[in-house]
């Protein structure tokens, strides 16, 4: 049974799309394209949980009636996982009804040991001025969690940073990563976890099985390297 921070879509769309992405035929054209539909489709799930619509003011229609305008609360940041996260960022942004800042983790497995190696941080070394620049919430970009160790790393980097909660919006786990990856964080509500589905097993090279391969390697034509 999964934690109660962990929310696996069951949305029949998504579970279609998933089962296109799996397929060794798929170019890196229908994966971009399948990345991006899941992630939408999982995002929409997670931030009508995670965010809420508040009154921002008023305007006018083309009739010159006058209505109050919504924006969403409270503010956000995304920080897409280099390099496959970046696959998800449109969908994101896409969804989001104002832009808000993006910011880029880079980590990688060390290939013996499988533990994440961080060679890329662009978080801001300084606080905004305004305490409302600060977003409370970074929602975290990966499309697999494997072992987890990725994803506990990021929401380490995440929560030391300074945000309040990480919201991290995957395409596939293990459960195994998703069990350690939920753990995280101190306080109850801190990490939540949103993924498109789940599979039992991690072979020992810490590829889901049955999985989808090397998402990034599929998404920039990089297999084999």
């Amino acid at each position: 049974m999964a934690a109660p921070n962990v929310h696996i879509s069951t949305h029949p769309c998504l579970r279609a799309k998933l089962s296109q992405l799996r397929s060794k035929h798929a170019n890196a054209r229908e994966t971009k394209a399948l990345i991006h539909e899941i992630a939408l489709i999982v995002a929409v799930e997670a931030l009508a949980s995670e965010l809420t619509s508040v009154n921002s003011g008023t305007a006018d229609t083309p009739l010159g009636a006058q209505y109050t305008t919504e924006t969403v609360h409270p503010p956000v940041a995304l920080v897409p996982v280099l390099r496959s996260g970046l696959g998800m960022l449109e969908a994101l942004q896409t969804l989001l009804p104002d832009p808000v800042p993006v910011h880029h983790l880079g980590l990688y497995r060390e290939p013996t040991t499988l533990q994440p190696v961080e060679y890329y941080n662009n978080l801001p070394y300084h606080r905004p001025s305004s305490a409302s620049a600060h977003p409370d919430i970074a929602i975290l970009l990966d499309p697999i969690i494997a072992t987890g160790g990725t994803s506990v790393a990021a929401i380490q980097t995440l929560l030391e940073w300074g945000v309040k909660k990480v919201v991290v919006i995957a395409v596939l786990a293990s459960e195994g990563g998703l069990d350690r990856a939920s753990k995280e964080g101190g306080a109850e509500g801190q990490v939540e976890i949103w993924v498109g589905g789940c599979d039992k097993e991690v072979t020992d090279k810490g590829m889901i099985r049955p999985g989808m391969g090397d998402v990034g390697d599929r998404l920039f034509l990089t297999i084999g390297k």
